[in-house]
């Protein structure tokens, strides 16, 4: 058995575990005994725990945890529930293992490895493991410092080429909402005024981002660029597909800017708020 996959026999054993795994990605696979497909798909989750070493695996029997399976509004079995900094990313039902193996690849990330931070705000995560890397792109980067390096916490940065602009386009593998976001820097050239916009069809040139009219205009101190949480208009970022940033200048008109590290807060737009769940009644467990 991977060590990255758990059975749950306790309903206490539910929380702990969603706390414990702090950033990385919990697939729960909510079962029962009596279940002919959950027996049939269970060795192939055990399986996948292989294939997904960073993520957790969790086997709970709805029998067994029946108040852990009823919180979390499971009505049939098998219900596979997708987890990050105990919040609830995505809910898959039934048996497919084509179906649930590629739901996990899309909320795995890119499985390098790297612990994902917490968000340190309740109910939203860290978006970075929902961006897709490659449909990223970013307009003015150095050759020696791309836009990657300041996608990830382990070391490096982003620097501007030519002068101290930059444009950043962020793409989801679904649709997000946009609670807040960190912006990392030094103080001497970080990032200063930048303007957001959403849903862009392809990347915007520097003469449409700032002639254009933004979601949001921010303008960033360098207190700010130690990872202060910023917070963005989240009413008028509920569906959103693609983020473009763009730098305009730097903290002291320095030649070019430096991003160190960029971090984008929300959630799923198919999240839902576990005080949304109703208690499950009749005979628990049981597939409909």
């Amino acid at each position: 058995m991977s060590a990255n996959f758990k059975v749950l026999t306790e309903d206490s054993q539910f929380q702990s575990e969603l706390s414990e795994a702090g950033g990385r990605l919990v697939v729960a696979d909510f079962t029962s005994a009596r279940c002919g497909p959950c027996q049939r798909i269970a060795p192939l989750f055990e399986e996948m725990a292989n294939k997904f070493p960073t993520a957790v695996f969790l086997k709970i029997d709805v029998n067994q945890c029946t108040s852990a399976a009823a919180s979390q509004g499971v009505s049939a079995t098998p219900t596979f529930i997708f987890y990050r900094n105990k919040t609830k990313l995505d809910t898959l039902q039934g048996a497919d293992p084509e179906t649930l193996e590629a739901r996990i690849r899309q909320h795995y990330g890119d499985g390098e490895g790297e612990e994902i931070e917490d968000s340190g705000v309740p109910g939203h995560i860290d978006l970075i493991p929902m961006i897709n890397k490659a449909g990223c792109e970013c307009l003015n980067e150095s050759d020696d410092h791309p836009f990657i390096q300041a996608l990830t916490s382990a070391g490096g940065y982003l620097e501007s080429d030519t002068d101290e602009q930059l444009i950043l386009y962020l793409s989801f593998n679904q649709a997000v909402k946009l609670h807040s976001m960190k912006v990392k820097g030094p103080a001497e050239n970080g990032p200063k005024d930048m303007k957001l916009f959403i849903n862009q069809p392809h990347t915007i040139d520097f003469d449409s981002a700032e002639s254009a009219n933004a979601v949001q205009e921010i303008a960033l101190t360098a207190k700010d660029l130690e990872g202060e949480l910023i917070p963005l208009k989240y009413v008028k970022l509920q569906n959103v597909m693609n983020l473009t940033v763009f730098v305009k200048n730097n903290q002291n008109d320095s030649e070019t800017t430096q991003i160190s590290y960029i971090q984008i807060i929300g959630s799923p737009v198919q999240t839902t708020k576990m005080s949304d769940f109703k208690r499950v009644t009749g005979k628990k467990g049981e597939s409909h």
